[in-house]
């Protein structure tokens, strides 16, 4: 029997479908509201609103669980590539072998074009990463025929492959630009990982910094409806060209409490560092409510319990800092305000845990990536993610133009002053 939920309005009764997800998600339908009641919902930040149905990712906040297509990401970051997720999250199963050899060539093949190369070096030194990868993203859209811009005729797995390599690219190259260095190409005889390594640094990973990239990658490829997803559908929503949405999803990641929060951290370390790298007094300026100081890098808006990215990332972490042997007084502060958080009962006893971006920023800074790259490698993984969100947006047959309405608390209707009576 189907369940609804009632409403009564000005002595009205209206009945509302409740909605039951495949993980016994529910949700109250109250698209037909407004329409038979004249009142509208508000919910800012959207933090109770489902925008849509979405067969992708299922994150459970209480309980810490992510999963692409159904398949624990612990599994995936194990025994996975990012390829091979990337495929799975845009076609909804993991590959054949040939399913997979065809989905690597399609990335491989693209190249950049020459007057985005030049953009590219046209860039001040001091241009932000991520500034430059939304700008050179959506420049890119001018390059390209026609019909990969209508999203009726796309050919979406070939636009897939160009934006994922066109964006390891990107990065890559104004990496090098902005340090002087000479521009290394892209080689197809290497794998997506190791071959963003070598564009960057000119050589080729180790299999234990190829394996923590590669999981970073993974980790970071999908993560709901988070700020950055949701622009990507807002903007497809108006069909907009997927040029278009990504680099919208890139301007929304570039916020400092979104995929910025890598970059946060080490800033973070950084003014602790400066202070004398006492991080036990960072801990305590944490937990008083008057000051304004906060601790980036702990705890996370969904996940109430652990980020289960964090556990998976902080193996890769201890691993690839060992590797390395490197000598760093911040990764110092960082390792030594991990130990002492994880057992202080203020944090235990909130579950401030460490999340993702807290290990996410000690491996960039391990691997010699500066701080303000550190969300632009965020977006090299998340683009399969973004890119899946706005396929199944515009594959579904009952799409709708997003527009969100308001409650209006300005001034009442009042006529207009004439300039010499103000």
């Amino acid at each position: 029997m189907a369940e609804y939920v009632k409403i009564k309005l000005n002595g009205n009764e209206i009945e509302l479908p409740v909605i039951e997800g495949t993980e016994n998600e529910k949700a109250i339908d109250i698209s037909k509201l407004r329409a038979e009641t004249g009142y509208i919902t508000l919910d800012d930040g959207f933090g109770n609103t489902g925008s849509c149905k979405s067969k992708i990712t299922f994150l459970d906040g209480e309980k810490g669980i992510l999963r692409y297509r159904g398949y624990p990401i612990d599994q995936l970051a194990e025994k996975s590539s990012f390829l091979e997720v990337s495929y799975l999250l845009n076609h909804g199963e993991l590959p054949s072998k040939t399913e997979l050899e065809k989905f690597e060539r399609t990335v491989k093949e693209p190249t950049l074009p020459v007057e985005i190369c030049a953009l590219l070096d046209d860039f001040p030194k001091t241009a932000h990463p991520m500034g430059v990868a939304a700008s050179a993203i959506a420049a890119l859209s001018c390059f390209v025929p026609r019909e990969n811009l209508d999203i009726t005729k796309i050919d979406k797995d070939q636009v897939l492959g160009q934006l994922m390599e066109s964006i390891s690219i990107i990065s890559a190259r104004f990496f090098r630009h902005r340090q002087g260095k000479k521009i290394i190409g892209s080689d197809p005889n290497l794998s997506y990982v190791q071959n963003l390594y070598n564009m960057m640094f000119g050589e080729i990973p180790s299999d234990e910094v190829k394996k923590a990239l590669e999981v970073l990658l993974i980790l970071h490829a999908d993560h709901e409806q988070n700020c950055s997803a949701s622009a990507v559908r807002v903007i497809g929503s108006a069909q907009s060209n997927p040029y278009a949405c990504i680099s919208g999803g890139l301007c929304a990641l570039w916020g400092p409490l979104h995929g910025g929060a890598n970059q946060a951290v080490m800033e973070m370390l950084e003014s602790i560092q400066a202070d004398g790298g006492d991080y036990r007094k960072a801990l305590d300026r944490a937990k008083d409510k008057e000051d304004p100081f906060r601790l980036m890098g702990f705890g996370h808006r969904v996940y109430k319990n652990f980020d289960p990215r964090a556990k998976i990332i902080k193996k890769a972490t201890d691993t690839v800092l060992e590797q390395l042997g490197v000598e760093d007084p911040l990764l110092d502060v960082a390792k030594g305000l991990e130990k002492v958080a994880l057992e202080d009962p203020y944090f235990v006893d909130r579950k401030l845990y460490p999340n993702v971006d807290f290990y996410s920023g000690i491996i960039y800074r391990a691997l010699g990536i500066p701080t303000d790259m550190f969300t632009v490698m965020f977006a090299i993984g998340r683009m399969p993610g973004w890119y899946a969100q706005w396929r199944e947006l515009v594959d579904f047959k009952g799409s709708r133009i997003a527009r969100p309405r308001q409650v209006y608390v300005g001034e009442n209707e009042r006529d207009y002053i004439l300039m010499e009576n103000r």
